[in-house]
């Protein structure tokens, strides 16, 4: 079940405010709050999905078309078109935990500032 009142959507609601990367019709992208390395980014779709699995099943070509047009363009203003990670969780414990349940993609590049053991 999709939160609206969880933290991605208040973002896009502008009830919070975010560092913005770069925007379209469809996503947005900004620096993560918490982040693991000098560039780290979070793009997120302006859709109500979950995870990676709901927004693949259930999003619009423009949606997705657009979510990937946010990922691009953020990857290129921040230098990282090759050496760089990117990352989403759309599990439950005992793996990786999905923080907030709002569909979002990491893109992680630049230089560590902690260990991948510490994500």
């Amino acid at each position: 079940m999709y939160d609206p009142n969880n933290i991605f959507a208040k973002i896009l609601r502008n009830e919070i405010p975010s560092r913005k990367i770069f925007e379209n019709k469809y996503a947005l992208s900004f620096w993560d709050i918490r982040p693991v390395s000098t560039k780290h980014a979070l793009v997120i779709p302006k859709g109500e999905y979950v995870e990676l699995y709901d927004f693949v099943s259930n999003a619009t070509g423009m949606e997705q078309r657009g979510f990937w047009e946010v990922f691009r363009e953020t990857a290129k203003m921040l230098g990282l078109t090759e050496n760089f990670n990117t990352l989403t969780n759309s599990m439950k414990p005992p793996f990786f935990v999905q923080s907030v349940p709002h569909f979002h993609l990491h893109v992680i590049g630049g230089e560590r500032l902690v260990s991948p053991a510490e994500w």
